[in-house]
Formats: C-alpha cells, structure tokens, sequence
C-alpha cells in the first residue's frame, strides 16, 4: 500500500456515471486469507444521513454475498481501462470455481478490515450501515422488472466510506 495515498472522499474527481456504469468497480469482502471479490456495475456514492456513504447492490446468488453478509466491511475498487478484461472475468465466474484474484493476476492487501487489490487505481473502504432487500412491492416502475425476470432480487448495501485511497501518480 506504499504506492496509494489516502484521499478525502470529497476529493474524488470522478463522473460516477461512468466509473460505475460503464467502466465498473471490483467488490470485496473478507479476511485476509478468505475473502471474494466481483464485479459490479450498479451502485453509487453520496452523502446520507449526515455521512459519505457509497451503495451497492448484490444478489444473495453470488459467492461474495456471503462475504458482505458476514463482514461489517467491504471494498469498492476501480481500475485503469487495461484490467477491464480482468474485471470482466470477476464478474462472470465464480469465487466458488476460481481463485479470481490469481486468475486476474491481482495482488490483494488487507486494508481497514477488508481486502482490496494493488493494482486498483482508487480504493474506498466502507463499514456496513444499512442493508435492505429489493423487493417487487416497492418498484413503482414496472420496466424495473426486466432486471429481475428470475425474481433473483438484489440486496443493498450503504456503508459509511472509512477512506479513500487513491494510487500516487508518482509511482
């Protein structure tokens, strides 16, 4: 972790839009030596409850559910468009078939009680606030549905954002 340097996250320069979106960020939870990892396309940062927060969104299908369900802490990391190849196999493999992070040849570090990835341009390390399912009772849109036609709703996530890292542009 010599090569980040902790960062306000009012100091984040990013369009989320199209960090999130289209570029997308690696989700992590776990111990040092029994941690997940995926990738993610829907989520987001702000401010709630008089606190910097970031959401996310995971179906209870995925091996990182798990994780986030068992640990107060997550990561979000984002990436230089040259590990978009890895983000797109950690996002559609498993952790219960793969070693993700050797396969994608990433270097985890254990940071304020989670895992994150040296190669990650921007870290945010977040504490579990809040959890809530989706559920179809509440959608008032009925388009909404078309990401749900197995009925396989996520579940979000807020947590407080601990701290950002962002990577020394020095190095």
């Amino acid at each position: 972790m010599n090569n980040f340097i902790e960062t306000d996250p009012k100091e984040l320069d990013f369009n989320a839009f199209s960090k999130i979106g289209d570029e997308w960020m690696l989700l992590s939870s776990g111990e040092s030596e029994n941690f997940n990892l995926m990738t993610a396309s829907w989520g987001g940062v702000g401010v709630l409850w008089g606190k910097n927060v970031a959401f996310i969104f995971v179906r209870p299908a995925r091996y990182t559910y798990l994780f986030i369900e068992k640990n107060d802490t997550f990561s979000i990391c984002f990436f230089d468009k040259k590990y978009k190849n890895a983000l797109n196999f950690c996002g559609s493999k498993s952790g219960r078939d793969f070693d993700k992070a050797k396969e994608c040849n990433l270097s985890p570090v254990f940071i304020d009680n989670t895992v994150a990835y040296e190669e990650a341009s921007i870290i945010i390390t977040c504490k579990k606030m809040y959890a809530s399912d989706i559920n179809k009772e509440n959608m008032l849109d009925s388009s909404i549905m078309d990401c749900y036609k197995n009925n396989d709703f996520h579940r979000m996530y807020i947590g407080e954002i601990l701290k950002v890292y962002r990577k020394n542009k020095a190095e």
